[in-house]
């Protein structure tokens, strides 16, 4: 169960219910045992990645009210082709959330400066404050969606991962400083498990990727085993898809397994959200080798008993 503070939640209802989506994802967000201090930044910071995400991804409920609040034209040149068009939209909105963002920081060292123009976005000012947060980790998940209007294929595995440390690491870093607990090691340690994480969710939503345009991946490794674009268009994953979604996952799992000895590195209630959210990985790759690795026919989900025993176990082993 997430618990969002009051503000929060009439926030998220009157801008499409962004704050809702942290029940799907592999992991808790901010679960009930946390304390509200705690849930309360953490939503904050899900709330802004959840935003930028929708925004670079064209999944905004309200994207005209959005671009409203940011100050950016909601109607571009009518030269450009609607998908030039929307993309330009859509780095708009970006650039609008990096300024609301700048805006986040200067409320937060100054008190008479100019408060945010988006909730979400002033919910961020309380927690930079209190916890002396930088603007970088903020900045590179916007640079990610940035990324994603113009880069849709990786060539090599590599390429993928250098993309995680926009897209994923980030928020991990977050978790981290808002914990008062980072140090280089749990840094590192933190970064192989957020890309694992993001690995695992290019897993799970390869179709929904492909819809929108985008293969993560990996050129290299579609080549190697014999998948084709056309192949990953089909209602179902045929055997070479298959062998390549195996094969992926287990590198997923190697990261995580490089990344989970930081659950042994802190004590408490912070040692069990970060045994959840490692846990949340695994249980998803549990999911898409149950599904027989056909991410094609429908999305595998962790199942929740078996995420809630692998995080005991994580808890228990600090690993």
């Amino acid at each position: 169960m997430t618990v969002v503070a009051a503000s929060a939640k009439s926030d998220n209802q009157t801008y499409g219910g962004t704050l809702d989506k942290a029940d799907l994802e592999n992991f808790p967000v901010a679960p009930f045992f946390l304390p509200a201090a705690w849930r309360t930044d953490l939503m904050a910071v899900y709330g802004f990645a959840r935003l930028v995400d929708d925004a670079g991804d064209g999944d905004l409920a309200d994207p005209v009210r959005v671009a409203e609040l940011l100050g950016v034209p909601a109607a571009l040149s009518t030269t450009r082709s609607e998908q030039d068009g929307e993309a330009a939209f859509r780095l708009a909105l970006l650039d609008g959330l990096e300024r609301d963002l700048d805006r986040a920081f200067e409320a937060a060292l100054t008190p008479d400066a100019t408060a945010p123009q988006h909730p979400l976005m002033r919910a961020l000012v309380p927690l930079i404050d209190r916890h002396g947060l930088t603007p970088e980790p903020f900045r590179r998940l916007i640079e990610a969606n940035r990324v994603d209007q113009s880069t849709t294929r990786y060539p090599r595995y590599r390429d993928l991962l250098d993309y995680c440390t926009l897209s994923a690491d980030p928020v991990g870093r977050l978790v981290l400083a808002i914990a008062g607990v980072s140090t280089p090691e749990r840094i590192a340690y933190s970064d192989a498990i957020c890309s694992a994480l993001q690995v695992v969710e290019h897993l799970q939503d390869v179709a929904e990727d492909l819809g929108r345009g985008r293969i993560y991946l990996p050129t290299e490794d579609l080549d190697r085993f014999g998948v084709t674009e056309q192949d990953l268009a089909r209602p179902t994953a045929g055997p070479r898809v298959r062998e390549l979604v195996a094969f992926e996952a287990d590198r997923a799992r190697t990261l995580l397994d490089h990344g989970a000895p930081l659950v042994g590195t802190v004590s408490g209630r912070l040692r069990l959200l970060l045994a959840g959210f490692t846990a949340g990985g695994y249980a998803a790759l549990a999911a898409i080798e149950a599904a027989g690795y056909d991410v094609l026919a429908q999305q595998p989900k962790p199942d929740k008993r078996r995420l809630a025993a692998k995080a005991a176990r994580l808890f228990a082993k600090g690993r």
